[in-house]
């Protein structure tokens, strides 16, 4: 168009609903490359979303798989006032398992002892203790800290990934931080705590950054910004002085490795049934069988055939 000359694209107006389901295919849209404007007349006609005539079939078709891919969510995931950002409350039971795990283990030296992060101990085939470690604390403010940033980030992440799948990414992605500490100190260390697993969520959220990569206008800035916003956080809840650092920065790494490849397999992974059963039964089943191992090896139990 020659500057100066005052021609107009035609336009078209998709109606919808409310303010919040207009911000909520907006992005949609936007995600796919189709430019929107929100339009408010004020009268009885409610809201609009505005879109180049041209592209207005092809908003029909994304709009239309938008609604289908975000059908029957699980009830325990809560939508929050921001597009396509789930909460899933799944991340309070895992705070309640650790709360029972100090509470046991706050009254049982040996039961301490046998699952927390003992490097001499893990070099000589406990291989279990990068897993137990992560449901023990030291004391009530360890613990606490943990809790108050990790039900968050952990149901943030669950929310995005799905209740299962989203768990054990993150539960990996602390076991990925305990693996780091056993590299990088020297014996003997003992470490515990759930600290990896929480930073692995904050590295599994900053992932989502890699989503910006469908898009079809230069997503390079928005990964760039998402992916800072994540180191950003973790430099502030995972650089804390006196704090297992080094389990911070390998739970975080895990995590973001691994939220690139579930980003890179697909979105559908939060809704999928199967897959966050499987997923949810690999970190019951992880879980007894470190603990079962930990407890024969330190003799507090006996198996008999």
């Amino acid at each position: 168009m020659t500057p100066g000359t005052n021609m107009e694209l035609p336009l078209a107006k998709i109606p919808v609903r409310s303010e919040r389901q207009a911000m909520d295919w907006s992005l949609a849209l936007v995600s796919q490359g189709i430019e929107t404007t929100i339009e408010h007349p004020g009268d009885d006609n409610g809201w609009n979303l505005v879109v180049a005539a041209g592209d207005y079939e092809n908003a029909l078709k994304t709009l239309r798989q938008y609604r289908v891919e975000n059908r029957h969510w699980p009830p325990w995931q809560q939508a929050l006032p921001w597009p396509e950002i789930h909460f899933d409350w799944g991340s309070v039971v895992w705070a309640i398992l650790l709360s029972l795990f100090y509470w046991f283990s706050a009254n049982n030296d040996a039961f301490l002892k046998a699952g927390w992060l003992d490097i001499e101990a893990a070099s000589h085939g406990e291989w279990w203790r990068l897993f137990t470690a992560i449901q023990l604390h030291a004391n009530l403010a360890h613990l606490a800290g943990n809790l108050s940033i990790g039900i968050l980030l952990l149901g943030l992440a669950m929310g995005r990934y799905g209740t299962g799948v989203g768990l054990l990414a993150a539960y990996l992605a602390g076991v990925g931080g305990n693996l780091a500490s056993f590299v990088l100190y020297a014996k003997p260390f003992h470490g515990l705590g759930a600290s990896g697993m929480v930073m692995g969520a904050l590295g599994l959220l900053a992932a989502q950054a890699l989503t910006w990569s469908k898009v079809s206008h230069k997503p390079a800035r928005y990964i760039i910004a998402g992916i800072a916003a994540g180191v950003l956080f973790f430099a502030l809840f995972g650089m804390t002085p006196g704090t297992d650092m080094v389990a911070h920065f390998g739970g975080f790494v895990s995590g973001f490795l691994l939220g690139s490849i579930l980003t890179w397999l697909g979105n559908g992974l939060p809704k999928n049934p199967g897959a966050n059963l499987t997923a949810g039964m690999i970190v019951g089943i992880t879980v007894g069988l470190t603990w079962t191992l930990a407890l024969l090896r330190a003799k507090l139990i006996h198996l008999s055939f």
